[in-house]
């Protein structure tokens, strides 16, 4: 997956771009790790409760420019890209998704492209 100006999750209507005035210690006050590579990614679950590990992974990765990203929801063991918007059975993982990337835009990190 390339990353783009603007991106979104399978199944999901709203598309995100980084927010201009993200920067590189902003990412990591959010949660953000660095890569070997330089970029920086953001792996939260979308579990009903946090001690339960067989749910679905929000994954952002931020390019080291901090203008291009990508975003994918993936199975527990991270290999598996999914799409949480097709079936009303996981209407917990659609809202805690929302929940996280409001958090994103209320700090500054993404924006609603």
């Amino acid at each position: 997956m390339a990353f783009k100006e603007k991106a979104t999750v399978e199944g999901c209507t709203v598309f995100y771009k980084v927010n201009e005035q993200a920067k590189k210690y902003t990412l990591k006050d959010n949660g953000f790790t660095e890569t070997n590579s330089g970029n920086f990614q953001l792996i939260r679950p979308l579990d009903a409760t946090p001690q339960s590990k067989e749910g679905f992974k929000l994954k952002i990765t931020i390019a080291e420019d901090l203008k291009t990203l990508k975003m994918s929801v993936t199975t527990a063991n991270g290999l598996k890209s999914m799409n949480i918007f097709k079936s009303e059975s996981h209407a917990m993982s659609q809202e805690k998704f929302y929940f996280l990337m409001d958090g994103m835009i209320s700090r500054d990190v993404l924006e609603k492209a």
